[in-house]
């Protein structure tokens, strides 16, 4: 009697309602470690992207207006001695003239025959590098998130699409409820891959761009300084304005009036 009675409480007793909580936290938890580790590892990508950008654009920034300070005042100077002397002691422009300085010195010491164009140029050549090699630090990390994190993310996607299944074919039931929370940590997965990569692809080609303008620019100065130290000072770049402030002003032209 008293089992017929609890058997039908039991039988009589509504049945537990569906999960209602389907907010990102949930989906995470949902999927466990993975979920969690693959959103750490993008997490801590986007992380060191953003910061390779901030520093390369502070760094890159510095010297290009290092450079508008060289062109505007460094020629002006009695030698590349004096003008070196008033550049920033960590100056990328001041490193090629010293480096520059230093093969000429080192030039006087060499007892195997060589051209001096030759020497010269192989310095200045192997100072640019090294400031490129610089500026290039870190473009590598970037090119690398921007082709693994989509791939990263997909994981966590096909991980969060398996656990649905398994959920489905374990209840039998396709429901919202059964589904919702593998189905949202895969789509959390992809959009976070798709978050990392894209602004490291972005800021690696223009970051990239505003290296290649910054060599063109080491890249004729070091020719400058090549010119001045091959001529013994005769050959140096022309200051934009300096000419046209000096060179005399034409006399004006007298113009007579014809009398009818």
């Amino acid at each position: 009697m008293l089992t017929t009675i609890l058997t039908a409480g039991a039988a009589a007793a509504p049945a537990a309602p569906p999960p209602t909580n389907f907010d990102i936290l949930h989906a995470m938890n949902e999927g466990g470690v993975i979920a969690w580790g693959t959103a750490t590892i993008l997490t801590v990508m986007l992380f060191f992207s953003l910061y390779i950008l901030f520093t390369k654009v502070f760094e890159q920034q510095k010297i290009l207006n290092q450079y508008k300070r060289v062109r505007a005042t460094f020629w002006n100077n009695a030698s590349l001695r004096e003008g070196a002397a008033k550049l920033e002691k960590d100056s990328a422009y001041r490193q090629l003239v010293d480096d520059a300085l230093q093969a000429q010195d080192q030039y006087k010491e060499l007892t195997d025959p060589i051209e001096a164009h030759d020497w010269l140029h192989g310095s200045l050549k192997r100072s640019e590098d090294s400031i490129n090699s610089q500026l290039n630090g870190g473009l590598a990390f970037l090119a690398t998130v921007g082709s693994t994190a989509p791939f990263i993310g997909l994981f966590g996607t096909v991980v969060g699409i398996f656990r649905a299944l398994i959920k489905i074919g374990a209840a039998g039931d396709a429901s919202i409820g059964t589904v919702a929370g593998p189905v949202g940590e895969a789509l959390i997965m992809t959009a976070l891959g798709l978050v990392v990569a894209v602004p490291a692809v972005l800021a690696y080609n223009w970051l990239q761009r505003r290296n290649k303008a910054i060599q063109e620019q080491m890249s004729g100065f070091a020719n400058d300084v090549l010119g001045y130290l091959a001529s013994d000072g005769r050959v140096r770049p022309t200051i934009k304005g300096k000419a046209s402030a000096a060179a005399p002003k034409a006399p004006p032209v007298a113009t007579t009036t014809a009398k009818a």
